[in-house]
């Protein structure tokens, strides 16, 4: 399997019409799962280590997660029929097993005493600015790349839960009911996860931006 890209590309709230078919692929794997497998992996593998660097922090352990991911993936689908295939949700499916594996991983952690998040790294890794303007030029690229950083540096600061629900919302771009799907949570604790996710960041660097211009003007 090919190495993730160390900084994955960020982008925006994907609508699901903006999406490609999934049942193309689903198709190829019900009939051939051997055959299409790499398929499924070469168009998901940016999107879950996307998902498991934000979560995890580590770049190194995102990788790791990411391939056991499509490992147990693999192994479930070996052992579904063709019309259980055919009805899967692949990014909502997906992105539960990396999830899933993340929370694992963030468990062990805590128990050998390792600190949550490399916030370095989380910054590689961008994040969403939901109010951030798309200029143009230059300066327009050099803020909007230091609006992301600065979005991705207080996401790592967020509490697990909400920071899951932000990511697969505001990165990932499941719908409101994938989400809820993904974490097995209920669609109205999903969207108020978001919300307040949100709004925490939004608190966060509004009280930074502002002990910037105190130390500014002092």
């Amino acid at each position: 399997m090919q190495r993730f890209r160390t900084e994955p590309a960020f982008w925006g709230l994907m609508t699901v019409d903006d999406r490609p078919s999934e049942a193309p692929l689903l198709a190829d794997l019900a009939r051939d799962l051997d055959g299409a497998f790499e398929g499924l992996v070469l168009a998901h593998q940016d999107r879950l280590y996307s998902i498991a660097l934000r979560m995890l922090g580590d770049p190194r352990d995102a990788e790791e997660a990411t391939q056991d991911a499509f490992v147990r993936a693999y192994r479930a689908l070996a052992d579904y029929d063709e019309s259980r295939i055919h009805a899967l949700r692949l990014r909502g499916w997906l992105a539960t097993i990396v999830l899933n594996l993340c929370r694992t991983r963030t468990t062990k952690r805590a128990a050998r005493g390792r600190g949550p998040l490399s916030l370095d790294a989380a910054a590689q890794a961008g994040a969403p600015d939901p109010v951030a303007p798309a200029g143009r030029g230059p300066l327009a690229v050099a803020e909007r790349h230091d609006a992301r950083s600065r979005w991705a540096l207080r996401l790592a600061e967020l509490p697990v839960g909400y920071r899951a629900a932000v990511v697969l919302r505001h990165v990932d771009g499941l719908t409101y009911p994938e989400v809820a799907t993904a974490l097995g949570r209920p669609e109205g604790t999903v969207k108020a996860q978001v919300h307040r996710g949100i709004a925490m960041l939004r608190t966060m660097l509004e009280a930074e931006r502002r002990l910037e211009r105190e130390e500014m003007t002092a």
